[in-house]
């Protein structure tokens, strides 16, 4: 590709490209709820009104090549000059965007985490991982059989809504806490998440090391429970206990014969130390998969949270760089090894795990606290600063321009919902209402923004300020707050809205139509030809005792 910042590249172009084995990003620069309805397999979302806050996350190294794309054209070159801005060298634009590539006769999919999903489906497809079905789990718990219901979510998900008598245990928490979890070794593991990939990687997880337990996936996910006419928990807090020395021994065992079967690479400081010295010609991501509460409290420095069932579902959002060196690192031995075994099946990264003594060294020699730094760029100008009295007194118009889902559970007052992507397009007639005070959930976008535009703008337009501490610091202060999509002028096009989001006589149509879409995802994948996921089959016992198990559900043997 030219280092030439903006030229084009044709389909045929690009399709070779990502044939090959070198480094490239696909950034969709439109906003996620629009680049859901129609986008590239590998691509990631980093909207261009979002792109100096997301795109260093995405993709750190600034002479990657960088395909942007758009749906025809509309956002790609501003997103260019942007990018060059920044000090990327090697961007390129897709020409004629996801239309162009669609007429070239190659497939466009729909929806998000991509990837992640499809691999999920084409690991059942493959692997035929074991499945119960919601009114056959109901029965069984109402029976009093021997299982639990490991929900394999993020903690904040389950907190929302769960299976009845559910338990938290997210992703790569899975192997590292299921030994603890279960009763005995005949206990029947049944992992669940909101659908179906996190239900069927997680299963798979577990039988890929081989524990002792049967194991099934709920089948379609508490999406198919609310549809057989079942009821959901909400509010609660069980979560899956921690192993005891004995139980971490034994998953660390299984973590390890797992990812020797991947063929994960297990590196040493040194070899660390060498990737982090090439940076400059090798993309290098590194990220702690624990719980991102452990990672709050102490992390080695430059190292990012991932939890690593997250990682594995929504790689697009973490990973923007195809073919880029990755180096996960935990504490015990057993979840980054579970997250390596699974992202080398990907087929599009250059896997890696810190072993345990350089990552405990690491974390006692650099550790530091608190959420993960976010570099930004762009905020070249200087940031007009709000304080919250002089916005409760009227003084401003308020433009809100995080998330319309975000702006329906509750926001400021009067205040209106602009997509950022979409804001320089309101700012003539918002001119003349005074002056323009931008939040957001912390302030950090609108800070980010409100800096660009006060330079790009210099005094030939409306004076535009950001909200100090944004949304979060206005609702803690106690001021006036509001819910529902009055004042949304940009409706949902910044985000993807999940079926639980739909007006209540459209939740069972959206769910089937959802469950429906990732059933889909396995042809549509082979009809591609793209992708390179090679699901493996790690050989263990668990699968075929999963197997018999839930036969004898169905010949009424007793459990």
């Amino acid at each position: 590709m030219s280092a030439q910042p903006g030229r084009t590249v044709s389909p045929k172009e690009l399709k070779a490209l990502l044939a090959g084995n070198s480094e490239i990003a696909l950034l969709d620069v439109r906003e996620e709820g629009v680049a859901a309805r129609r986008r590239l397999f590998h691509s990631s979302v980093a909207p261009v009104g979002r792109l100096g806050y997301v795109v260093a996350r995405l993709v750190p190294r600034a002479d990657t090549p960088v395909v942007l794309i758009d749906e025809h054209g509309e956002y790609a070159r501003r997103a260019a000059t942007l990018l060059d801005e920044f000090g990327y060298t090697n961007v390129s634009i897709l020409d004629g965007g996801v239309d162009g590539w669609a007429r070239a006769g190659y497939e466009v999919f729909s929806g998000t985490n991509v990837p992640g999903k499809a691999f999920g489906e084409i690991i059942e497809t493959r692997l035929h991982t074991p499945n119960i079905d919601a009114l056959t789990l109901k029965a069984r718990q109402d029976a009093g059989d021997d299982l639990i219901v490991l929900d394999s979510r993020p903690f904040g998900e389950y907190h929302t809504m769960n299976i009845p008598g559910g338990i938290e245990c997210a992703g790569a928490e899975l192997v590292y806490r299921a030994l603890a979890a279960a009763p005995s070794p005949d206990t029947l593991i049944v992992v669940n998440c909101a659908g179906r990939t996190r239900s069927i990687l997680g299963a798979q997880s577990l039988i890929n090391a081989g524990i002792p337990n049967p194991v099934a996936a709920l089948t379609g996910g508490s999406m198919a429970w609310l549809l057989s006419g079942l009821a959901l928990e909400h509010g609660q807090t069980r979560t899956a206990p921690r192993p005891d020395a004995e139980a971490l021994a034994a998953a660390r065992r299984l973590a390890q014969a797992a990812a020797e079967r991947a063929g994960v690479r297990v590196i040493d400081a040194d070899a660390l130390a060498a990737f982090e010295k090439q940076t400059s010609t090798h993309t290098l991501y590194r990220f702690d998969v624990r719980h991102p509460l452990e990672y709050e409290a102490g992390h080695p420095a430059n190292w990012r949270s991932a939890p690593g069932g997250q990682l594995v579902q929504a790689t697009d959002e973490y990973v923007g760089t195809l073919h880029a060196r990755v180096v996960l690192r935990d504490d015990d031995g057993v979840r980054a090894r579970m997250t390596a075994s699974w992202l080398i099946q990907l087929g599009y990264l250059d896997v890696y795990v810190l072993d345990d003594e350089a990552s405990a060294q690491l974390a006692a020699s650099h550790l530091e606290a608190g959420p993960e730094p976010r570099r930004l760029l762009g905020a070249t100008g200087r940031v007009q600063w709000i304080e919250a009295d002089h916005v409760e007194r009227g003084e401003y118009q308020v433009i809100d321009i995080d998330r319309s889902l975000a702006f329906r559970e509750s926001h400021i007052r009067g205040a209106r919902f602009i997509a950022a992507s979409a804001l320089d397009d309101y700012l003539q007639q918002l001119g003349g209402s005074g002056p323009i005070v931008l939040t957001s959930e912390d302030g950090t976008l609108a800070g980010l923004v409100a800096a660009r535009l006060a330079v790009r703008l210099a005094g030939r337009g409306p004076d535009i300020a950001a909200l100090l501490g944004g949304t979060r610091r206005w609702g803690s202060l106690g001021l006036p707050l509001e819910h529902g999509d009055t004042g949304n002028l940009t409706g949902d096009d910044d985000a993807w809205y999940s079926p639980y989001h739909a007006a209540p006589d459209q939740v069972a149509a959206q769910m089937n139509a959802y469950l429906a879409w990732e059933l889909q995802l396995v042809e549509q994948v082979e009809r591609d030809g793209i992708a390179a996921i090679e699901p493996l089959d790690f050989g263990t016992s668990t699968a075929h005792r999963s197997h018999e198990r839930l036969a004898a559900l169905h010949t009424g043997e007793p459990q």
